[in-house]
């Protein structure tokens, strides 16, 4: 009997020992299956040969995976209406994901088809999908499931050129659900949830169809875990998370048990990010900890997203029923500036440990730009320098802090980043740079602003602060050159063009009218 229980006990141990073994291994195996980039082309549109060496960078990093998010830049052929000026050629598509394919990477071409639709549904050939005449933003579930033509030609158009076993379908920020007469009966009848879900189910259907495994973003699904029973069972969710509670869209454990493959998704740029603030220290935190967390967690994939806009646009009407133009809403500084996000998110995805960021980014730093190790902690102190945002003249509403101090500290990294001296990847450190003098430019407005705003402002005080505007004016042309010139072999040169005039128009607007100039 003794010496039964003892080799109970050595088995035991021993399995122990093995499972222990097994499940290091597979932590330091590359343990996500997809390890993906999300690249957004609303705007800040990539040219092919920057598209393709973008590419290769991610190669560079053991990224696998490449969501395209084409939005307008997709060259469809039976909706030509829906292409923009910037549009891809098919024939640039085809060759595009031939050569990704030869890098090993997986080209999944991303479509909204519920939400994020304006640049569909502003043109009234689509009028009838609607979900309201004023906000385009997304379709009506109801009118699309009756006639999902639309959707049926666009899925069939990205799976005949793209050789991913995936298509994403979007679905996130539904934010209209309910809101038509029809669709809000039905949501009375028969719950929101359902309205969601029926229509979505319909989509990842034409998907399947077409031989292809529906991928979509998790924040609605969240919301309604008990109603995705309904969904195919080849369906993927992505999970984003920007640094906040994992329970925010809803009960992420009933997701977790729902049989589903899940994805997690941090993110390299995301609100409040624009030309005048990168939250940095948030970014690097956010993947170093969502990643480990997902890790732990069971899930088989992640995507490090790279939004360029909020995906909220503002309407120019000639008249109140006919659209002109959409402007895209917050501008975010073009992600060729992001590689040292992008290198933290590949080095959390290859390591079982969670990332260290400090100790990552000197690292980074010494062997990135050649910078003393003493020179690297100041480089992270100057890139963590006052994240805060600025609203209506108030620096983060209810912080103590005034903006002439924060236009202060800024003022100091910048000096910072100027002083410093890489010897090596000097292009990409200019990045930092403009970065902060931009930053630093738009506090100085800011404060030229907040005293135009002021009750004590008098036709006195005219001449100083248009003075003071002249200046901007006058260094924002040489940040324009800065700008175009460091990121001229990436983007079309009319668009860094239009980005610079986005950039520096309130600056613009306020001097014209303080001065007169027409």
């Amino acid at each position: 009997m003794l010496i039964i229980r003892q080799f109970l006990l050595k088995t035991f141990f021993a399995l122990c020992i093995m499972i222990t073994i097994c499940k290091t291994a597979n932590a330091q195996n590359n343990d996500f299956t997809v390890k993906g980039f999300h690249l957004d082309l609303r705007i800040q549109v990539m040219t092919m040969p920057a598209l393709k060496a973008f590419a290769q960078k991610l190669k560079s990093y053991g990224i696998n995976t490449l969501i395209m998010e084409y939005e307008a830049t997709y060259p469809y052929q039976k909706h030509v209406l829906i292409p923009n000026k910037y549009a891809y050629t098919a024939q640039e598509i085809r060759s595009f994901v031939a050569y990704c394919n030869n890098l090993g990477i997986d080209v999944i071409p991303l479509q909204q088809s519920f939400g994020h639709v304006e640049y569909i549904l502003r043109n009234y050939r689509y009028a009838a999908l609607r979900e309201d005449d004023k906000n385009l933003s997304q379709v009506c579930p109801l009118e699309t499931e009756k006639d999902s033509a639309l959707f049926t030609d666009l899925f069939t158009e990205l799976a005949q050129a793209h050789t991913s076993k995936y298509i994403h379908i979007g679905c996130d920020e539904t934010q209209l659900l309910g809101h038509c007469e029809k669709c809000r009966k039905k949501a009375a009848e028969e719950g929101i949830s359902k309205l969601y879900i029926d229509y979505v189910k319909m989509l990842c259907n034409i998907v399947i169809r077409l031989g292809k495994q529906p991928v979509l973003w998790a924040d609605i699904a969240l919301k309604y875990p008990d109603a995705i029973k309904d969904l195919p069972k080849e369906t993927v969710f992505v999970d984003w998370n920007y640094g906040w509670d994992v329970n925010r869209f809803g009960n992420q454990q009933k997701l977790l048990e729902s049989g589903y493959e899940l994805w997690g998704a941090p993110s390299l740029r995301s609100y409040p990010d624009d030309y005048f603030l990168t939250q940095w220290e948030k970014h690097f935190t956010n993947i170093s900890s969502f990643v480990d967390a997902c890790r732990h967690k069971g899930f088989k994939g992640m995507v490090l997203t790279s939004w360029s806009t909020s995906g909220q646009y503002s309407y120019l009407n000639e008249s109140e029923d006919e659209l002109t133009e959409l402007y895209a809403q917050r501008h975010v500084y073009p992600v060729t500036a992001f590689n040292i996000l992008l290198a933290a998110y590949a080095k959390s995805l290859e390591s079982a440990k969670q990332l260290n960021v400090e100790d990552f980014v000197i690292d980074y730093c010494v062997k990135r730009y050649g910078l003393t190790e003493q020179d690297a902690v100041v480089f992270w102190q100057a890139l963590c320098t006052a994240p805060n945002q600025v609203e209506n003249g108030i620096v983060n509403p209810g912080d103590t802090l005034t903006l002439a101090r924060l236009a202060g500290s800024a003022a100091i990294a910048a000096d910072i980043f100027k002083r410093m001296q890489p010897l090596r990847n000097k292009t990409e450190f200019d990045q930092y740079r403009l970065m902060a003098d931009i930053r630093l430019q738009y506090l100085h407005f800011l404060l030229i602003e907040q005293q135009v705003n002021a009750e004590s402002f008098t036709l006195a005080d005219k001449p100083a602060a248009i003075k003071q505007l002249q200046q901007l004016l006058n260094n924002a042309t040489r940040l324009d050159q800065r700008f175009i010139e460091l990121n001229k072999n990436s983007y079309y040169l009319s668009e860094l063009k239009e980005e610079n005039s986005i950039r520096n128009k309130k600056i613009q607007i306020l001097f014209n009218k303080l001065s007169g100039s027409h």
